[in-house]
């Protein structure tokens, strides 16, 4: 306290001055509707700036939170246009009672290799979430892999930056299928091989999943033709494909599950058998 009334008595004149100065103010404000208005314009100017930086504070805190809700948006849209495709394969059944096919879930991506020669992504979901091997990782862009190992809470995905991933795929303007596979070259480009010499092949053209599997739907975006040429027994295009994902940035995921897939593997085993 004794402080306070050392500052008081040091500072007596200036102190005196704002007080009056205060006052002269405010009159002038209260007394001419031109003044007072533009301190009110000013005042709120000021105000209004103040608010604005500290929302956009706080949004900028809020991002991650947006960010995991729009995620889960997506999964289920997502999830029910992959159903609805799916239901509309035939038009002789009775839709009503079709059971959906797929379920999706996001993944978070922790670790994601794309300069070696065979790369591998860790994602933040595993058992635990519902996750097992084959199931199909992709992103809003298309597809990044396939789940090769599981533990309770993470799962690692066997890239199609990998060259042991092989995918089914094809001309989206076509039933024109190949094998993607990846030659441990760019992470840009992947490869499309044993497409039939008949291909309406052209530079530009869109590749997709081609649905062969129980992995991937049909129609999963992968990227479009960059170049092509025929190999060596001319009986089929090798085609280079520019990746819709950069491989080298990958950050939400989404995990596809084929509610079909061991229905579908036990018959294929019977036929193999």
């Amino acid at each position: 306290m004794q402080q306070i009334f050392n500052f008081v008595i040091r500072n007596k004149t200036f102190l005196l001055f704002l007080l009056l100065f205060s006052i002269a103010l405010a009159l002038t404000i209260q007394s001419h509707s031109y003044h007072r208005s533009k301190f009110i314009n000013s005042a709120n100017g000021i105000t209004g700036g103040v608010y604005g930086t500290v929302n956009s504070v706080d949004q900028y805190f809020d991002l991650k939170d947006e960010n995991q809700i729009l995620a889960e948006e997506n999964r289920l849209l997502r999830e029910k246009i992959l159903n609805l495709e799916n239901k509309s394969d035939s038009s002789f059944i009775d839709t009503s009672y079709a059971k959906e096919k797929y379920k999706v879930f996001t993944a978070e991506v922790y670790k994601n290799s794309y300069s070696l020669s065979d790369n591998y992504l860790t994602i933040n979901k595993g058992e635990k979430d519902g996750l097992v091997e084959d199931f199909g990782v992709i992103t809003s862009n298309g597809i990044i892999g396939i789940i090769d190992n599981t533990s309770n809470g993470y799962a690692t995905v066997l890239s199609i930056l990998n060259r042991k991933s092989r995918i089914n795929a094809k001309l989206k303007s076509t039933n024109h299928i190949g094998s993607l596979k990846w030659n441990g070259k760019s992470p840009e480009f992947t490869q499309l091989i044993d497409v039939s010499k008949f291909a309406p092949v052209k530079v530009g053209d869109t590749i997709v999943t081609g649905g062969q599997s129980s992995i991937f739907p049909q129609g999963i975006g992968i990227g479009t033709i960059d170049s092509f040429e025929t190999d060596i027994s001319g009986d089929t295009y090798n085609i280079n494909v520019k990746l819709f994902n950069d491989m080298t940035n990958i950050g939400t995921v989404y995990i596809l599950q084929n509610l079909d897939a061991e229905e579908i593997k036990t018959l294929q085993n019977s036929i193999d058998e």
